[in-house]
């Protein structure tokens, strides 16, 4: 009989208590995945959570930190990563994502992950949300 991996939720301090009954992350076995994660600054005790700016570039810089803390919590790194997803409000906008995201992974060898990126629409003010899949190990 094959011995059931256990599954363990994975919430960076920084982050505050979803909305709904979900983790930011969870890990089993040697799989990570992090769950959609925006552009929330830190989690302030006693305060509602709130975007970091309006601009696409502070918003998705900030969810790509958030995305790097779970990793981090997790014991992955982007280095770790096979797929990121990514969500946005305005098709307007898919230009300027590539340009940031490039910065940001500009230091890594190889591409992050495999990419999707979909259009939705998120709650008010949001205009970004990123996933990641990691496999450790």
């Amino acid at each position: 009989m094959t011995e059931k991996l256990q599954k363990t939720a994975i919430t960076p301090a920084t982050h505050t208590t979803p909305p709904a009954k979900f983790s930011h992350g969870v890990k089993k076995g040697n799989i990570l995945q992090v769950a959609g994660q925006v552009g929330f600054g830190p989690a302030v005790p006693g305060q509602a959570p709130a975007p970091v700016g309006p601009t696409l570039r502070e918003q998705t810089l900030q969810t790509l930190r958030n995305v790097q803390s779970v990793l981090e919590e997790g014991g992955a790194s982007w280095e770790d990563v096979v797929m990121v997803r990514i969500y946005l409000t305005d098709t307007g906008h898919f230009a300027e994502l590539n340009e940031i995201y490039n910065e940001f992974f500009a230091d890594l060898k190889e591409a992050p992950a495999a990419r999707t990126t979909v259009y939705v629409g998120l709650p008010a003010g949001l205009l970004v949300e990123i996933d990641a899949l990691a496999v450790l190990g």
